[in-house]
C-alpha cells in the first residue's frame, strides 16, 4: 500500500519502510512521538497489520510547541508554535476509513509524558518532535525502553529550517556510544 505524505520524502518513507521492516522481529512495540496527521502512522500501522505488536503515537494535537532559541533559523521561520495543527479524531478517524487498527494514541506535550504512558519495550521509535525541547524530551523517554537492538529515526535531522533537532541530538549521542546512519535529512540509530 502506497501513502501520501506531505512532511516525509518518498525516499525518507522508503528507508522507514525499511528499517521498521527490519523490527518487526525485535522485542517491543512501535511508538511515534509527533504524529501531526498521522501519515507516518499509517504506515507503521500497515507494516504492524499482521504482527502482535502495538503501535503506539503521540502528539500535543495542538499544532507546534513554541520555539526555544536552539530553534531559531532564517531558514525555519515559517515553523511557529500553533503551526502544523491536527485533531486527535482526525487521526482517528483516518486508521478507522483505512482500515487499520487504531493505535494507542496519547494528547499531550512530550514534556508531560510518564515511563508509564509509553509501552514496556520499544522495538523501533520514530520521532518527529521538530524542535529541539520535544526532540531531548522525545530522546529521553525512549532511550531506556528500547530493546536490545532496538532502533530509532529522527526526522528532520539534517534541516536547514529545524537546527534544533541535530542540536538536541548530538548532545544527546555526545553522552552515549552509539553507531548512526544520517540518511536524507533524518538520522536511524540502534541502541
Amino acid at each position: 500500500m502506497v501513502w501520501k505524505n506531505d512532511q516525509v520524502s518518498e525516499l525518507e518513507t522508503k528507508k522507514i519502510i525499511e528499517v521498521a521492516k527490519g523490527q518487526l522481529n525485535a522485542h517491543g512495540d512501535f511508538v511515534e512521538l509527533g504524529c501531526y496527521k498521522g501519515d507516518t502512522s499509517l504506515l507503521l500501522a500497515e507494516i504492524l497489520r499482521d504482527s502482535n505488536k502495538k503501535l503506539w503515537i503521540y502528539d500535543s494535537f495542538e499544532g507546534l510547541p513554541k520555539k526555544s532559541m536552539e530553534d531559531a533559523s532564517v531558514m525555519g521561520e515559517n515553523f511557529r508554535g500553533g503551526e502544523l495543527f491536527a485533531t486527535k479524531r482526525e487521526v482517528k478517524e483516518r486508521f478507522l476509513r483505512a482500515g487499520l487498527p487504531v493505535p494507542v494514541i496519547k494528547k499531550a506535550w512530550f514534556s508531560e509524558l510518564k515511563d508509564e504512558d509509553l509501552p514496556e519495550k520499544i522495538a523501533f521509535a520514530f520521532l518527529d518532535g521538530d524542535f529541539y525541547d520535544s526532540i531531548r524530551v522525545s530522546l529521553r523517554l525512549v532511550e531506556n525502553k528500547m530493546c536490545s537492538g532496538g532502533k530509532i529515526i529522527i526526522h528532520d535531522y539534517d534541516n536547514e529550517a529545524l537546527p534544533g533537532v541535530k542540536k538536541a541530538v548530538d548532545e544527546w549521542l555526545l553522552e552515549k556510544s552509539i553507531k548512526k546512519e544520517v540518511y536524507q535529512s533524518m538520522l536511524v540509530t540502534a541502541l
